[in-house]
């Protein structure tokens, strides 16, 4: 037996559990060059920990989910937080979930713009990268180094998610 999830717009406040939005928020632009640049200043925080970790900058193309989608795993990264930042303006989801116990809790899905970000934070449940409609690339700012950094979580039951339009 499978569960329906619905898809909540991504906004800060309800993301807020799961880590950042990054979005070019007018409340943290600052004109730098001269005038000729507006800077969306500190809008995620990248957390790393661990002897010898680093950040490190990624493109991952993200191929398109079929929907209705079942949801039957999460992952977390314990050693560093995950960020997502579409390059081709194209709505998808972030699918992230609390922690009950040491395994995620039911998740919820966040129907993001193609101009919103999310830097899940560190520790925090949530399904690997969902594109939507069509293949996306997305810069990634996450942790590099020793140490395992991946934990994964196999629902018994699935979660189904919707289509999404």
């Amino acid at each position: 037996m499978s569960r329906l999830l619905s898809i909540e717009p991504l906004t800060k406040e309800a993301f807020a559990p799961f880590g950042s939005v990054i979005e070019a928020d007018p409340a943290s632009m600052r004109f730098i060059n001269g005038g000729n640049t507006e800077r969306f200043h500190a809008l995620a925080r990248a957390d790393v920990t661990g002897e010898g970790a680093g950040v490190i900058i990624n493109i991952f193309r993200g191929q398109p989910r079929a929907f209705p989608y079942a949801v039957t795993m999460m992952e977390r990264h314990p050693l560093g937080s995950q960020s997502f930042s579409p390059l081709d303006d194209r709505p998808w989801l972030a699918v992230v979930a609390e922690d009950e116990g040491g395994r995620p809790s039911s998740p919820r899905v966040f129907l993001a713009s193609g101009r919103q970000g999310v830097n899940y934070g560190r520790n925090v449940w949530h399904h690997p990268l969902m594109a939507v409609e069509a293949a996306s690339d997305f810069i990634v700012v996450d942790r590099e180094g020793p140490g395992n950094n991946l934990e994964e979580f196999f629902y018994d039951e699935p979660f189904v998610i919707p289509a999404p339009f």
